[in-house]
């Protein structure tokens, strides 16, 4: 994960720095009923380049000034891969401007430059540190000649990954470690995650539901032959968590939803993991709902209840499920992407469908269009590269384009994705552009 980076190829003479990289290869939907129509972007498909993107005319303006021009807002969501082995390792390789890592996964993120970003596999420190060291040290410094990106607000909370139960939750007869934690996690925040926003994020109206107990889930799938009764009583829903962290975008609240659920794997015949995951994607489903389907719902505050009618949200993470591959609960992330509040904007890009076919293995047998791939995992045996990273805005939000960064061998940006070991991360940043009234 450390490697030194691939020679770079010059990002900066062409607007073939996202083409091929970041596609959309669908029609823009309709927009929500109740929305005004506003007119379609003035390119849209494989050359369609945002203004002011690097070696693009408009540089002069970030590029948040013009999406704010043009009532348009840009919404990522990474996993970086940004987690350590040891508590700490991340504050001390963060403290640097050196980290070939961190370069990569920032010149990435400066590439893309989205408004709102969800990083996953970020460990959580107390107090921010590692957040702050990243925008700081990285986000803010041009790497190999992009623009720096200023991130003025930013969301860290607790998370349950390697927090200790007290309870043998893979019951091997020992309390103690990574699978007996709250969430798989060797210590206290690994694997944890963070918002960044170039808008004010409303934090005296963040919802965090860290402690939400999976048995509270009316119809849950938890598997209650494997567990003692002691477990079930106590265990939580969430591997790390769920946040709702609204963001205030001109007049316009927009509800960041936050969450990474569990991999449905490492586990036995009881697919603990995989009827862990299905519900933690559930738990979104049914709190865009609202009303008396989100009425169990309750956060760490005591407050009760899912979104209100109206909403506007964009739920973000790496989910860890396929629509059709690999080995999630049946029709786990269906619940987001069939839901009627919930906009899919299958994402695409050109490098996801050539690596699915120069790799082959399990990629040969999948039923998900390989161009929708964002995560590129091993081949054989299984699982394949998969679709596990979501950016999905709600309907009321319209879509005006989107896209997964994974530029095909050869192309601008291709060394920032490579292959195992990976420069930066075996998943591929995701992104979505809405219109949101009221932005400027």
């Amino acid at each position: 994960m450390r490697t030194p980076r691939a020679t770079r190829v010059s990002r900066l003479a062409s607007a073939a720095v996202l083409t091929g990289a970041l596609t959309l290869p669908f029609a823009l939907p309709a927009t929500a009923a109740g929305e005004p129509h506003a007119p379609a972007p003035a390119a849209v498909g494989k050359n369609a380049v945002r203004p002011g993107a690097a070696g693009t005319a408009g540089k002069g303006a970030s590029m948040s000034e013009q999406a704010r021009e043009k009532h348009t807002v840009r919404v990522a969501t990474y996993n970086a891969s940004l987690n350590r082995g040891s508590e700490g390792q991340l504050v001390q390789d963060l403290s640097t401007r050196d980290h070939e890592q961190a370069q990569s996964i920032a010149e990435v993120i400066q590439i893309n430059d989205p408004d709102i970003l969800l990083i996953n596999e970020f460990d959580y420190v107390e107090g921010g540190r590692a957040a702050e060291l990243f925008r700081d040290n990285y986000l803010a410094v041009g790497q190999n000649g992009q623009d720096p990106v200023d991130y003025p607000y930013h969301y860290v909370a607790p998370v349950n990954t390697g927090v200790p139960s007290g309870m043998d939750l893979n019951q091997d007869g020992t309390v103690g470690g990574g699978d007996d934690a709250w969430g798989f996690g060797l210590f206290p925040g690994q694997y944890g995650m963070v918002v960044y926003s170039k808008f004010p994020i409303l934090k005296e109206d963040v919802r965090t539901f860290q402690q939400f107990r999976w048995k509270d889930m009316p119809q849950n799938q938890m598997p209650t032959d494997y567990y003692t009764p002691e477990q079930q009583e106590r265990l939580r829903l969430s591997s790390k968590s769920h946040w709702d962290v609204p963001v205030q975008v001109g007049g316009t609240t927009v509800h960041v939803l936050a969450a990474h659920p569990t991999p449905p794997s490492f586990d036995g015949p009881e697919d603990r993991n995989g009827r862990r995951n299905n519900d933690e994607i559930r738990f979104w489903a049914d709190y865009v709902t609202g009303g008396q389907e989100a009425s169990y719902i309750y956060d760490d505050d005591g407050r009760h209840g899912g979104l209100d009618r109206g909403e506007r949200f964009v739920i973000l993470g790496d989910y860890n499920s396929d629509p059709l591959d690999g080995d999630s609960y049946p029709g786990a992330i269906d619940q987001l992407l069939q839901h009627t509040r919930v906009r899919d904007p299958q994402q695409s890009s050109a490098g996801g469908a050539e690596a699915a076919v120069r790799q082959g293995g399990a990629n040969l047998t999948h039923r998900t269009d390989p161009r929708h791939d964002t995560a590129d995992f091993n081949d054989v045996p299984s699982p394949g590269n998969l679709r596990v990273d979501y950016a999905l805005p709600s309907r009321n939000l319209p879509l005006r384009d989107g896209g997964v960064f994974w530029p095909e061998p050869g192309q601008p940006g291709a060394d920032l994705t490579g292959e195992y070991p990976f420069p930066t991360s075996d998943h591929r940043l995701v992104w979505v552009e809405v219109k949101v009234p009221g932005a400027r």
